[in-house]
């Protein structure tokens, strides 16, 4: 098998699509993966990452429902996966950080997914690919999650430096989308988006640039980092940064503030605070 960074190229992944245990996931809009994807990718509804019921929908689905998931993609232990997504990564990184978890560390994110790949001008197609089912068996990695009681009782230690990728305006609370908002007490502010170049269609900014402009916010190495946004959705690429930047001690917080400010007792901090 090549060599398959974290991080891969459109032009180098077309020159390897024919490589045995190569799974291409797309996260793509249904529609637009009926359109048009990448040779062999299948498609996994990016709905399918999360629990879906209120107030936190952002929550893992539970463990027989993820491990059914996981089988209909095929995985197997060998397996190396790449996803993608046509937004940028919020999905594709959700996915990848749910692969973290049950332990599976052979993949790699498309930089800039779909609209990279178009943008290149890389051939597509439009046939429909049901993968191979596995049975695929499961244990959760739980240094990668950080639930709610976690959070709040981490919120004073130094070491710890929580991640916020949602919008300005959600992170001040003069926009909201759950009973109470702002932003947890000392959380940093750096939308998802940030991270993306859109004159390069999407794909990431230098990492080496992203250390730099996160360390000077207080995101660096030594702390321990818990990444979130409203259903550990956008807050899935600010997770890939981190990954990809070798964050030793990172997580994500998936039921985000769909959780947490749906709750009374969750401490909050607002712009007129």
């Amino acid at each position: 098998m090549p060599a398959f960074a974290r991080l891969i190229e459109p032009e180098y992944l077309v020159e390897h699509l024919n490589t045995p245990n190569l799974l291409i996931v797309d996260l793509s809009k249904a529609q637009l993966h009926a359109e048009a994807h990448i040779a062999g990718a299948v498609h996994l509804p990016a709905s399918h990452l999360l629990r879906g019921l209120p107030p936190a929908h952002g929550l893992l689905p539970d463990p027989s429902t993820l491990e059914s998931i996981l089988s209909f993609l095929g995985l197997q232990d060998d397996t190396h996966v790449i996803a993608y997504d046509d937004e940028g990564g919020g999905w594709a990184g959700r996915f990848l950080w749910t692969l973290e978890l049950v332990g599976h560390k052979n993949y790699s994110y498309l930089n800039g997914g779909l609209v990279a790949w178009l943008a290149a001008n890389l051939p597509v197609e439009t046939t429909l690919h049901l993968p191979q089912p596995s049975q695929y068996s499961m244990t959760l990695h739980t240094q990668h999650l950080a639930e709610l009681d976690y959070v709040l009782h981490r919120l004073d230690h130094e070491d710890m430096v929580i991640w916020d990728a949602r919008s300005p305006e959600e992170f001040d609370g003069t926009r909201q989308f759950a009973q109470r908002g702002g932003h947890i007490p000392g959380a940093i502010n750096y939308e998802w988006t940030r991270a993306m170049d859109t004159s390069r269609h999407l794909r990431l900014r230098p990492l080496e640039e992203l250390r730099a402009e996160l360390a000077t916010l207080g995101i660096v190495p030594d702390k321990e980092i818990i990444t979130h946004c409203q259903t550990h959705h956008r807050s899935g690429l600010t997770w890939l940064v981190g990954r990809l930047l070798d964050f030793p001690r990172l997580r994500a917080y998936a039921g985000s503030w769909g959780e947490w400010g749906n709750l009374r007792h969750t401490p909050i901090t607002t712009s007129s605070d």
